[in-house]
């Protein structure tokens, strides 16, 4: 999204809210914006940076060419912060960088600009820093927080910012757009389940990594099936080696739970909410007569319990371990 028009289309409320205050000079100086990854996050922190900065504005829209909007592009305005997670969090030295950067006056304006990214990551030390901020706003200084677990945010930040709520893409039109990129249905339904971003979805689409774990999830879930004893070593020899990464871990998890969902869905009837087994009916068959409708109930809730281990920094060797040692039949 790189025009308020295109917020409009696709997160209608929000876009209204925004610009309504952007036209009455009321821009706030503190902006807390929630949502899925996707939804536009980033493209509306972009846009209203922007807004504040251009030479060239077309009425509520930024130019895109000038030299302040390239620079908020590449990065390299000096007064729009991005700051973005050091590792797992946001971390309280990170802050007393930024509240240093808080007396000083901006080096082209009186403007300054803060986009956190990731603020659900915030530290307890780094939240109450960031507060001083939110205490004693500066008219001409502007923060945004963006996050897509508001409930990690602490309440006092909460309340010091205008909350902006991003919906969910429709999954239809999602799907539309992806087809018109030329991908096939049946990935395009995938992708939908897994990702509000058109860039991902076809990145992943074209990523041999990605491939390969959608792969994994088959082989676990036919070690399940048809040799449940193997499953533990599995894990070690096949699956740990390919999700290095937390963040690999965590879409593993996400497309292992698409692949039980459709379990539980061809259990119930349900066949027209298939999502991962679209093209192999004959191992959901299986699984569904191996699998209890109870017993998939309850491997669906050890994968989120799981998800939330990985958010909590438990050791992913230790979470997987867990799971298979949990998914049952």
């Amino acid at each position: 999204m790189k025009t308020w028009s295109e917020v409009a289309e696709v997160q209608p409320l929000a876009g209204r809210i925004i610009t309504n205050s952007i036209k009455k000079g009321r821009v706030s100086h503190a902006y807390l914006i929630q949502g899925e990854r996707g939804t536009g996050k980033e493209a509306i922190a972009s846009l209203i940076a922007k807004g504040l900065f251009c030479t060239d504005k077309d009425g509520l829209e930024p130019c895109h060419t000038c030299q302040m909007c390239k620079r908020i592009d590449s990065g390299n305005h000096p007064d729009v912060h991005w700051i973005v997670p050091d590792g797992q969090s946001i971390k309280i030295e990170q802050i007393k960088n930024l509240q240093k950067e808080f007396t000083y006056s901006g080096l082209e304006s009186n403007k300054k600009v803060y986009i956190i990214k990731a603020a659900d990551t915030l530290t307890l030390n780094a939240a109450n820093r960031i507060l001083k901020f939110l205490e004693e706003p500066s008219r001409q200084t502007t923060a945004i927080m963006l996050t897509e677990n508001s409930s990690a945010i602490i309440p006092t930040i909460r309340s010091r910012c205008q909350v902006i709520d991003l919906q969910p893409l429709n999954p239809k039109k999602f799907q539309k757009k992806l087809m018109d990129e030329g991908m096939p249905e049946q990935h395009a339904v995938l992708m939908s389940a897994l990702t509000n971003s058109i860039d991902e979805a076809v990145a992943w689409k074209s990523d041999d990594w990605f491939a390969s774990a959608l792969k994994l999830v088959v082989q676990l879930i036919e070690k399940l099936v048809n040799y449940p004893e193997d499953a533990y070593l599995f894990i070690h020899s096949s699956w740990m080696p390919h999700f290095k990464e937390r963040s690999e871990q965590e879409q593993g998890l996400d497309v292992m739970l698409l692949a039980w969902k459709d379990i539980l869905y061809y259990h119930i009837g349900n066949e027209e909410q298939l999502v991962f087994f679209r093209a192999n009916s004959d191992l959901l068959q299986r699984a569904a007569l191996s699998f209890s409708q109870e017993s998939i109930i309850d491997n669906l809730q050890a994968i989120l319990q799981a998800k939330r281990k990985l958010k909590q920094n438990v050791h992913p060797t230790l979470v997987m371990e867990q799971l298979t040692l949990q998914l049952k039949r």
